[in-house]
């Protein structure tokens, strides 16, 4: 005899399993669409970059080779302007003093002319000329330009040397410098000269503190001969300390 299965009992079946709604049913055209959609973002986006790329690829971007060496020449062109500058200033300044040696020579030259032209008088040597330049403000230390000149006898130049001294008051007292205390040495010797018309012999001189000069005496001792002297007023030769 064949026995049946039982039949299900549905009634035994609690509410909540005769409730439970069917397995959804799967729709394959959901899954290609999202697909689509992804490879579509993909390609836009792939299309934004190689846009980028492409638009920045027109525009050279120097090598860090290619810009040292245009630092390169951009310092070697400051320092070519740099040197012609000051090549320019040196240039200035050559033919400034170029100018002013000029100027002395015109002067010797009219100054030689005077003493030797064909209607000079001849003179026995004398200095004929002396200046005091001040080298420091407070007026101690003062630089001479003596010129001494001599057309007596043109065959024979003149030779010697030359002193000066300085007389004035310090204290309220009088009191003379000689060559010696202008020098601060001893024994000072004098300033040689040889010439056979005229010269200009240089030297310093330095002032004690509070000494206020009032003439100079310029000496010159020719080595054959006779000394010459020559007294000036300190105001007549003497510039002041501005220049003036």
């Amino acid at each position: 005899m064949i026995e049946r299965p039982p039949a299900e009992d549905t009634a035994a079946r609690s509410p909540a399993e005769t409730a439970r709604p069917a397995p959804a049913t799967h729709h394959p055209a959901w899954g290609y669409g999202l697909l689509a959609l992804v490879a579509l973002a993909i390609v836009f986006g792939l299309w934004g970059v190689w846009t980028v790329v492409s638009g920045s690829a027109g525009v050279p971007v120097p090598k860090a080779a290619e810009l040292e060496r245009l630092e390169q020449e951009a310092a070697t062109l400051k320092r070519s302007d740099q040197i012609s500058r000051d090549a320019n200033q040196e240039l200035q300044a050559a033919l400034a003093l170029r100018d002013e040696e000029i100027a002395g020579l015109k002067a010797d030259v009219a100054f030689y002319e005077r003493f030797v032209g064909a209607t000079a008088q001849p003179r026995g040597l004398t200095v004929h000329e002396l200046e005091l330049r001040p080298q420091q403000v407070d007026g101690q230390v003062w630089h001479f330009v003596a010129t001494l000149t001599q057309t007596l006898d043109r065959d024979n130049p003149s030779a010697g040397r030359l002193t000066v001294s300085v007389e004035g008051t310090r204290e309220g007292k009088l009191q003379r410098l000689s060559w010696a205390d202008l020098r601060q040495q001893p024994e000072a010797p004098g300033r040689e000269y040889s010439f056979r018309y005229f010269q200009r012999v240089e030297g310093d001189i330095v002032l004690p503190e509070g000494f206020v000069p009032l003439r100079v005496n310029a000496r010159l001792v020719p080595s054959s001969g006779a000394a010459v002297e020559r007294t000036f007023a300190w105001a007549d030769i003497a510039r002041s300390p501005a220049g003036g």
